[in-house]
């Protein structure tokens, strides 16, 4: 089936309704939304992951408009792009993207419970076994601990890491030495936020001499750091993440990539979402999940999609357990077996 048939799927909704969900992880205290849809007997789901709890809070309180009715995938995306989904503009653009996918996403798993498939059948694709890290920050001032506690329970835990310009060269050898290290994320295009990182040349340089077969993700690239990145060996390491919201962000960046960092909720449609991938695929572009501490069905439809576009990736999507503010003592190992779920799903 190609993506213009899957988007004519037709999807029955009778009612809308959502839950807040809020939990504390290592970072911070997250807020998100789950989308429930209902018709026919069935219920699909998704989740918004919009940062700003108030956003949330919001939401609760006003609820979404009026999306009942019958609709093909397609359809039902251009009525969500066209609503008012927000009460109160959002504090990002971007969140107008997270929404979308939020309801997107509710209405594909309810399309496919209604008609009775599922998304590897639709694609013609296999589930296949996921590869996933864990990613953090290491504090202020870094320190291993959480890294020493997460390999003493699972030895062969992957990570992806968010330098800091408190990185010095013994606490970089030190990363190096555990040969854990697959992405190192320097956050350059976060500008205004709370993980907002300078474009340090030191640090970037430290980087990617440090770690010379890990990905280096989002630099920002200035006077001062873009030669660090005229060689080819280097570019082809680098990986992009925040700019990337379409396949136009895709085909505007600085050279064609070797790596992406796909989080499906910045590309706000399904469609997007698979126009891309399928370029991705056409042109050899490596790419691997991204979460963004999701607390309800969405890190699973990440799983889901990471199981069927990119499993051999350095997938940023762990089970929520490696969130938990402490490490637990049963964690899951990686890769993630794939089940055998109905509708869009993991579980």
């Amino acid at each position: 089936m190609t993506v213009a048939e899957l988007l004519d799927l037709p999807v029955s909704i009778t009612s809308v309704s959502t839950e807040r969900h809020e939990r504390e992880t290592s970072q911070f205290t997250r807020v998100t939304t789950g989308i429930v849809l209902s018709g026919d007997g069935e219920t699909g789901r998704g989740e918004d992951v919009v940062y700003e709890a108030d956003a949330h809070d919001e939401l609760a309180a006003a609820g979404l408009p009026d999306l009942t009715g019958d609709y093909t995938l397609a359809e039902f995306s251009e009525r969500v792009a066209d609503a008012s989904l927000f009460p109160s503009p959002p504090e990002r653009p971007v969140s107008r993207h997270y929404r979308q996918w939020a309801l997107e996403s509710a209405a594909l798993d309810l399309a496919l419970r209604q008609n009775e498939t599922d998304l590897p059948t639709l694609l013609d694709r296999r589930r296949e076994p996921v590869r996933f890290v864990t990613s953090m920050r290491l504090g202020d001032p870094p320190t291993t601990e959480r890294i020493d506690a997460l390999r003493e329970r699972v030895p062969d835990v992957e990570f992806k890491l968010d330098p800091t310009q408190a990185w010095d060269d013994g606490l970089v050898a030190t990363l190096a030495d555990t040969d854990r290290v697959r992405i190192l994320d320097l956050k350059g295009h976060y500008e205004g936020t709370d993980v907002d990182s300078p474009a340090d040349p030191d640090l970037y340089e430290r980087i990617i001499e440090g770690f010379p077969e890990a990905i280096i993700e989002d630099p920002a690239l200035t006077a001062e750091t873009r030669p660090l990145f005229e060689d080819d060996a280097v570019r082809s390491r680098v990986s992009w993440d925040e700019p990337i919201e379409s396949l136009a962000d895709v085909r505007s960046l600085p050279w064609e990539p070797d790596w992406l960092n796909i989080k499906p909720s910045r590309f706000g449609s399904l469609e997007s979402l698979l126009e891309t991938l399928t370029y991705c695929e056409e042109q050899g572009i490596r790419c691997y999940g991204g979460g963004q501490f999701e607390l309800g069905v969405g890190r699973g439809q990440l799983q889901l999609l990471a199981s069927l576009f990119y499993p051999d990736g350095p997938n940023d999507i762990a089970p929520r357990a490696y969130n938990e503010p402490a490490v637990g003592d049963a964690l899951p190992t990686s890769p993630l077996s794939p089940p055998d779920s109905r509708g869009f799903r993991w579980e």
